[in-house]
């Protein structure tokens, strides 16, 4: 990249809610062209879906108001309530005061009025089915839902999805470089084979510290310590759950 800015190649959101209204949570990430990416998310006690989806979409303008964009960058979500209300009602509501059709008061006022002060030029909104397979919008999903749940899922931050995430050592009892080291690879495996993330050769040596020389001309899937290794074509591969072992590709 030279000493060109970093920029986003791709971004998503997502909001859950458990009874709507209830405990709800929401979830966005950011993917750069360098193979890296920012995951976001946070919870609200009370709250709606609506809500929710609002501000994660927020969420993501405020942060790339700071980041370089590529130009063709959009925002993909499964909200169909955002995108209308973000690039065809809003304009209208406006108008009228901040009244719908029909007259009455617009939900989510607040909301809406923040995120038309973030519109971003050139950066659109577009659908993606809801469930349907989507690695990005799955993960948003999985974000929000374990947000809406009182959990506190592990967020990416600007880290490669396949290099080392910091080792974080116990200051009284810690445990060897090279120990953290392999523990860091073998969390970083089990959430590439649970969120079904592909892998380009590259990255994959990198995870499994061989020479990429050495994944050429695999075709057959193999096990790898705890994963199955699964070959996609195109110089792509997935790990997969599944029995023990100790085989590298030879």
């Amino acid at each position: 990249m030279g000493d060109r800015p970093v920029r986003v190649v791709a971004a998503a959101c997502d909001g859950a809610c458990s009874g709507n209204p209830g405990p709800g949570g929401w979830g966005a990430l950011l993917r750069f062209e360098d193979g890296s990416r920012r995951e976001l998310g946070g919870a609200d006690a009370a709250t709606t879906n609506n809500r929710m989806e609002l501000t994660a979409a927020l969420a993501v303008l405020e942060a790339l108001r700071e980041l370089p964009r590529h130009p063709d960058l959009v925002l993909r979500t499964d909200s169909r309530y955002l995108i209308d209300g973000f690039e065809k009602w809003m304009t209208g509501w406006k108008r009228k005061g901040w009244r719908t059709a029909s007259g009455g008061a617009v939900l989510n006022r607040d909301l809406w009025e923040r995120l038309d002060a973030a519109r971003l030029p050139g950066l659109a909104l577009r659908h993606v089915r809801g469930h349907s397979g989507d690695p990005d919008n799955d993960r948003c999903d999985a974000i929000a839902v374990a947000f809406s749940r009182g959990q506190s899922p592990a967020l990416a931050i600007e880290t490669q999805e396949v290099a080392d995430p910091p080792a974080v050592a116990d200051p009284l009892d810690p445990a060897p470089p090279s120990l953290q080291q392999l523990l860091s690879r073998l969390e970083l495996a089990d959430r590439l084979a649970a969120g079904g993330y592909s892998l380009r050769a590259v990255e994959l040596a990198r995870l499994l510290e061989v020479p990429t020389a050495r994944l050429e001309g695999k075709v057959e899937p193999w096990l790898w310590r705890d994963w199955l290794v699964r070959p996609l074509g195109n110089g792509c591969w997935r790990l997969e759950r599944g029995a023990g072992g100790l085989d590298t590709p030879q």
